[in-house]
């Protein structure tokens, strides 16, 4: 069950934020819900958002601006922590880019992570089934989205398990983290030195693999004036690979915007009505 730490209206449904101990993390875990007003009628259509590094699950509801939008297209927001949180594990709050804030959303296989750090399970398995359980929504209608971290995560999440998600869409995403330093840190220390098993958790390999899963097209934007763009990012490798794939992508790049949040309030609309258009149907 889910222990209630706050909750607040807001543009007539209401922002809550909830904790609860999880089988698959062994640990408490907080996440954030919005449900829009639609919702006191009965099940609502819900997007899952996926943050990006050094993250809460906090920062979207905060930030981004959503609400007003989910409440006008009658959609949940759900947003899950970044990482687990309190593990003990030595070393996991030395850097901002690995352990604590820093889940990469995948389930760790490798000593001392494979114990908590099982980010995928959690929300694909757990959480997932835990809110369509406890939640009016709407288990038909399920999106998945996200930034940075997170945008890998919402990529590779719904690559892995295209039966759970309906639609994807991703701000500035790690495209292809096998080839990129912050994916090779994390992978490295998750997964192992096994380099073919990172494939498992790349968007840019993944879409190969599992060919056209979302046949009304992946959504991305991407900033020009990102300072991580080139280094880190690297969309232009999912879009060879998209290609490739035959998987019909829309990646729209945008002069001037960077990689924080004032880019992701600008085109938030832009990516509610995106999912909204398809799980509609």
């Amino acid at each position: 069950m889910f222990e209630l730490i706050s909750e607040h209206a807001c543009f007539g449904g209401v922002q809550r934020f909830y904790r609860h101990v999880s089988t698959e993390i062994g640990l408490a875990m907080r996440f954030a819900v919005y449900l829009p007003p639609q919702a006191q009628q009965g099940p609502v259509p819900a997007l899952f958002y996926l943050a990006g590094l050094t993250c809460t699950e906090e920062t979207f509801a905060i930030k981004a601006g959503a609400q007003r939008l989910a409440a006008h297209y009658g959609i949940a927001l759900i947003s899950p922590d970044t990482s687990p949180r309190g593990a003990g594990i030595e070393g996991e709050t030395a850097a901002w880019d690995l352990g604590v804030g820093a889940g990469f959303y995948v389930d760790a296989t490798q000593a001392p992570w494979a114990a908590h750090y099982r980010m995928d399970s959690y929300i694909t398995r757990e959480l997932y089934a835990a809110v369509l359980a406890q939640l009016p929504l709407d288990a038909t209608r399920i999106g998945i989205f996200g930034h940075s971290m997170g945008g890998h995560g919402a990529l590779a999440l719904a690559l892995r398990n295209p039966g759970l998600f309906r639609s994807v869409s991703a701000f500035a995403p790690i495209a292809a983290p096998a080839r990129s330093p912050w994916g090779e840190k994390a992978f490295s220390a998750y997964l192992g030195a096994d380099r073919e098993a990172w494939k498992q958790y790349d968007a840019s390999e993944l879409v190969v693999q599992t060919g056209c899963v979302f046949p009304d097209g992946i959504l991305i934007d991407q900033g020009l004036s990102d300072s991580f763009l080139a280094e880190q990012l690297q969309p232009h490798l999912f879009e060879a690979a998209c290609e490739q794939a035959g998987q019909p992508l829309i990646l729209r790049r945008h002069a001037n915007y960077d990689h924080g949040y004032y880019f992701i309030s600008t085109f938030i609309e832009d990516h509610l009505r995106y999912h909204a258009a398809i799980l509609s149907r």
